[in-house]
């Protein structure tokens, strides 16, 4: 009809012309003869000397063929128009057709057998909308817009059909249209009853789309089909929040995304059998247990004799995760058992173990680490292997304490939080167990790198008291295996034999997605290297141990402790919900030598730095269960990080001199300096004063006389 249209306007003016030279012609026949005889307009207009009537032959003709041309190209445009349109039902049909024949369900079967008979009532009723023409602006283009989103679901299901023709993609357009119309069930024709079906099928692609996300009608029609559910619907093809990995920080920016989007869809994927759990029990409570069956219970008492789980929730805290896109309002669900193995940040999907895709929309990064070794134990064989425990899980936890009740000795190699909290545990074993428990580490004393040398040599003292046989400054040369015991030779030539080896040498990040993520690893501290929002990417953070952040007041750092994950898992939940916080929070971490002895700290604590300690006599109450019966709770992070430090009144009672205080560290306070500013305080069997000492950190100022900041902590009174 344009094209009609086009010509027409072509052919006005030339129309207009030759009426207006008939005209002329017959007055000048009548100002020649001086009248205007009857037949003289039919004579000149067809021999006049002017040539009108030429002209007026030529104008008819051309009319005449315009009319013939525009009523056959109508005639050939709605023709082709109505055979692609049927070609594109047979297509429909004979997809559909496949789908359900490879389907145990019989009842989709018989629908699509029924389809080809509908389709010529079909047809003429969807014609004139089926297949505008590309140079028409169609009036139901508002229509397919609003249908837009569900003709996006298809493709997804049959991956060829993206790939048709530019004829065949406009016409998916009229399917919806069919959908939409305010018709009862009873009167739909067999072909729209069964084209919702792909939609159900490809339900987790279409959760790709935001606008498609909640399409709740649709798991109703899988139930009525009475099979079982495919494979593929069991893991979710789309999550709006998707956490990798499921340990403290995953968890803690989990309920952080539920408290600020209470209707969130969260998908935590771990390579761990367990939902989220405390790992610090692991070398702390659990060891001290009663109860035979810890390791299968997994509940332990606190220091102030409260029973917990070692699990932040149960198992009915979470949804399904192949009903975590049905969840009309949301939930959090997990995929354990699963590892990550690639990950397309520009495509924002990842790809299981397994060869699942899952694609997001954001992404947290909570990997983690996994336990260093040495490398003269890598190299020594896997019957060496076989006897050495890296200790980080629950499994690790099992199998060491099965170790402990049936060897007759184990050695530690490592003198920091956990060689040295392991020590402690397994030497409160070694009298109703008769094992013996021996710890080797490089430095002159038990946690060297983080305690003053002098604070550092009483922990080693007070480990030896528990029952552990400590050789410092012990570097392993090699390891072998002799006559079913292992044979461990240090550089100075000292020889010790034991039955099993606990290597706690430091943890290193999980950074195996960088390289299919194209993410950037901080080469002096390890980890994903992130801004202070713990942003890698615009949609994608990272929390936890993995996190090589900026810390505003601190510099760049990365961090090894579970009040990290904490804060840092909390904090990558709110900004993935917008809120665009900086990393601020100072977080803490604590370590307890048993019940009896026990320490935090906070910001950067180095032995290299300067450090001035003031201590006091400690009391009772100074310990780490007087502590727990204070704050209500084991995992003492869980009340401190959500306190804020008031103005502290600092205690009139002055500090007790040197001789007073000679070798004894009952309690006090150790300030690290870097350019007179403290930048780390450790709180010796000092407890909840954390929050004062976090404000102490983030003012940095210089302090004349750190005996009087010492007594903002209250550390002299009774």
């Amino acid at each position: 009809m344009l094209k009609c249209r086009t010509v027409w306007k072509k052919l006005a003016p030339l129309a207009r012309a030759s009426s207006t030279v008939c005209r002329q012609n017959v007055r000048r026949t009548g100002l020649t003869s001086r009248r205007i005889p009857a037949c003289g307009p039919v004579a000149h207009m067809s021999t006049g000397p002017a040539g009108g009537g030429r002209e007026n032959q030529l104008y008819i003709l051309l009319v005449g063929a315009a009319g013939v041309g525009g009523a056959l190209y109508t005639y050939r445009t709605v023709k082709g128009d109505s055979q692609r349109y049927q070609d594109r039902i047979d297509e429909i049909s004979s997809r559909s057709y496949k789908r359900a024949t490879a389907e145990p369900a019989t009842s989709i079967k018989s629908e699509s057998s029924v389809i080809p008979e509908p389709e010529p009532e079909a047809a003429p009723s969807q014609e004139p909308e089926a297949a505008p023409s590309p140079e028409e602006p169609s009036p139901p283009a508002p229509d397919a817009e609003v249908a837009a989103p569900e003709t996006t679901e298809l493709p997804p299901a049959d991956e060829p059909v993206v790939e048709a023709s530019p004829e065949e993609s406009a016409e998916p357009a009229a399917v919806p249209v069919v959908e939409e119309e305010p018709l009862p069930p009873s009167e739909l024709s067999p072909l729209t009853e069964l084209l919702p079906a792909p939609v159900v099928e490809s339900e987790p692609a279409a959760a790709e789309s935001p606008a498609a996300e909640p399409t709740e009608p649709q798991p109703e029609v899988v139930a009525e089909s009475g099979g079982p559910a495919p494979d593929s619907l069991k893991v979710p093809s789309h999550t709006p929040y998707l956490l990798i990995g499921g340990g403290t920080a995953s968890f803690a920016a989990a309920r952080s995304i539920r408290a600020r989007d209470p209707g969130a869809k969260v998908l935590i994927v771990t390579d761990e059998s367990d939902p989220p759990y405390m790992r610090p029990p692991l070398s702390k409570e659990l060891w001290f247990s009663d109860d035979p069956g810890v390791t299968e219970t997994l509940r332990f008492k606190q220091w102030n004799g409260k029973e917990r789980s070692i699990y932040f929730q149960p198992p009915s805290f979470y949804i399904n995760a192949e009903e975590l896109n049905s969840a009309e309002n949301g939930g959090v669900a997990i995929l354990t058992g699963k590892k990550v193995v690639h990950m397309d940040v520009r495509g924002n999907k990842i790809k299981l173990d397994d060869d699942t895709e899952i694609s997001y929309d954001k992404c947290l990064i909570a990997t983690g680490g996994v336990p260093r070794n040495l490398q003269v134990i890598e190299r020594a064989g896997e019957e060496v292997m076989k006897k050495t425990t890296l200790f980080r899980k629950i499994e690790d936890f099992k199998s060491l304490d099965k170790v402990s009740r049936n060897v007759k000795s184990i050695t530690i190699i490592g003198g920091g939080f956990l060689g040295s909290e392991l020590a402690c545990a397994l030497g409160r074993r070694s009298t109703e167990y008769d094992l013996e428990v021996v710890q080797m580490f490089p430095e002159k004393g038990n946690m060297g790198k983080v305690l003053p040398e002098y604070l550092s040599n009483w922990t080693t003292e007070k480990v030896k008291s528990e029952g552990v046989k400590v050789i410092s400054e012990a570097l392993v040369k090699s390891v072998v295996c002799k006559d079913d015991k292992l044979e461990i030779k240090l550089k100075d030539g000292r020889l010790v034999k034991t039955d099993h080896i606990v290597a706690a040498v430091g943890l290193e990040p999980n950074v195996d997605l960088a390289k299919s993520a194209g993410l950037e690893v901080d080469s002096d501290f390890g980890g994903f290297r992130v801004n202070a929002e713990l942003q890698a990417r615009s949609n994608i953070w990272v929390a936890g141990d993995a996190a090589c952040f900026y810390d505003i007041r601190l510099g760049r750092r990365r961090v090894e402790h579970h009040d990290h994950a904490v804060v840092s898992g909390r904090l990558a939940g709110e900004n993935m919900t917008g809120a665009n916080k900086p990393y601020w929070h100072q977080s803490m971490f604590w370590s307890d030598l048993g019940p009896d002895v026990g320490y935090e700290a906070i910001g950067i604590v180095d032995s290299s730095l300067p450090t001035v300690g003031v201590f006091a006599k400690a009391t009772a109450k100074d310990t780490p269960k007087a502590a727990t019966e204070k704050s209500g709770t084991g995992i003492r992070s869980e009340s401190e990080t959500e306190e804020t430090a008031t103005s502290p009144v600092a205690s009139l009672t002055l500090a007790p001199t040197a001789e007073q205080n000679k070798d004894e560290y009952g309690k006090g306070v150790i300030f690290y300096l870097r350019d007179k500013v403290v930048v780390g305080i450790i709180l010796w069997n000092v407890f909840n004063r954390m929050p004062i000492a976090r404000k102490i950190i983030k003012d940095g100022e210089e302090h004349a006389d750190l005996n009087e900041v010492a007594k903002l902590f209250n550390i002299h009174d009774d």
